[in-house]
């Protein structure tokens, strides 16, 4: 049975955390541009991604030491604080960039300290991990496409305190759920920090399928995954004009619904290896987008990319949460989350200034070529190709 107590708690706070983070970029493009201009932008939001990125690994090793659950549980709460002071601000009159840095930094370091126990929990929710990633998906990709147009007509008739306080009462909402949530205490394992952390990485280079695909994403993120969203926006727009970018973002999100449904009924004996032929279909959307094909053609790019995008996610999710041991798997997700995310600002900070000097066209038809060679790979490794589906999570813990 899929809907137990516990599922159902994890579920509203998962696709309501989602909403808050959908609503989250869209206030700070509204809000903070407003008052500081796209440069105040680009700082509030490096200022969430540096400590995320530098406190994901130890969010996996406390996470793995004393329980996912009051670890989300804290970080939520923290959100709920760092948020709810900038709705103060905007309610108070115009908030300084130094309070809006420095909260942006707070909730990233605390983004840090939730994001690894998003895994660890399925297997302890849900018997069935790949119905559960895959539901969760698709509430979270309605999630995704309804929190920027609340951000928008929140911010649009109510000005920008209102917005970041529905979204800190999106981590209240989390928090609640999470704290009804009962699960089997961890045991307490005497360890180091640093022994963690170096046991978590051993268990990482152990497993090459993960680490093989950590290694494509890596390569994704500065080719693929980066460049697409600030060239696509700045291309579309250009080309079609500002609505046909949000109506490709709409099409992108339907696909994700679809995908995720999809999943549902699919499971297929090699997720991994389905899941990168699926990959191949991500490529459209570059290519549509460089070809600068007509709306239709544009749309129907953007719908598969989310239908395989969702397919995709959820091979992986499920294959991570089923074959790695649970208490390693919070650390095995850092190490997932920095591989496959670090990357990222580097290819969407140096996307504008190479397409500035070669084309946005060239730039994403190396992105097209970059999709496709990963597929490839990812194909060619035996170790993924050959991953097979586990019949359950292993809830195995360690010896002492």
């Amino acid at each position: 049975m899929l809907w137990t107590a516990d599922f159902t708690r994890f579920f509203v706070a998962r696709s309501v955390s989602a909403f808050g983070d959908a609503m989250l970029i869209v206030a700070a493009a509204l809000a903070i541009g407003q008052v500081y201009g796209a440069t105040g932008v680009g700082v509030v939001l490096a200022a969430h991604m540096i400590p995320f990125l530098g406190f994901i690994l130890f969010g996996g090793v406390l996470a793995d030491r004393i329980g996912a659950r009051p670890l989300m549980l804290g970080a939520d709460l923290v959100r709920l604080l760092a948020q709810g002071a900038v709705a103060v601000a905007f309610f108070a009159g115009t908030p300084s960039l130094w309070l809006l840095v420095t909260c942006s930094a707070v909730s990233g370091a605390a983004a840090a300290m939730f994001q690894p126990g998003v895994n660890g929990i399925v297997p302890l929710v849900s018997s069935d991990p790949h119905r559960a990633n895959a539901t969760i998906r698709v509430a979270n990709a309605i999630a995704e496409m309804l929190g920027p147009a609340a951000a928008g007509l929140i911010f649009g008739f109510f000005g920008a305190g209102p917005v970041y306080a529905v979204d800190a009462a999106t981590f209240a909402i989390s928090a609640a759920c999470l704290a009804g949530l009962r699960l089997e205490k961890v045991p307490r394992v005497a360890s180091s920090t640093l022994r963690d952390l170096v046991a978590g990485w051993h268990e990482f280079r152990a497993r090459q399928w993960i680490w093989s695909v950590i290694l494509v994403w890596v390569f994704y993120g500065i080719f693929l995954f980066g460049p697409l969203i600030p060239l696509g926006a700045v291309t579309v727009s250009a080309e079609l004009g500002a609505p046909a970018y949000g109506w490709m973002q709409s099409a992108l999100g339907a696909g994700t619904v679809l995908g995720g449904l999809a999943a549902l009924r699919l499971k297929p004996r090699r997720p991994l290896a389905a899941g990168a032929v699926g990959m191949f279909g991500f490529v459209l959307l570059p290519l549509a987008i460089a070809l600068h094909v007509s709306l239709p053609l544009l749309l129907a790019a953007a719908a598969v990319n989310g239908v395989v995008w969702a397919f995709w996610s959820i091979m992986w999710q499920t294959s991570v949460q089923t074959q790695v041991p649970q208490h390693m798997l919070n650390r095995m997700t850092s190490y997932e989350v920095l591989g496959s995310t670090g990357s990222l600002p580097i290819g969407q900070a140096l996307a504008g200034p190479v397409a500035g000097v070669v084309g946005a066209e060239r730039v994403l038809g190396v992105s097209v070529l970059v999709g496709l060679l990963g597929s490839t790979v990812l194909l060619l490794v035996p170790a993924v190709r050959t991953l097979g589906r586990a019949a359950e999570p292993v809830l195995s813990r360690p010896s002492r």
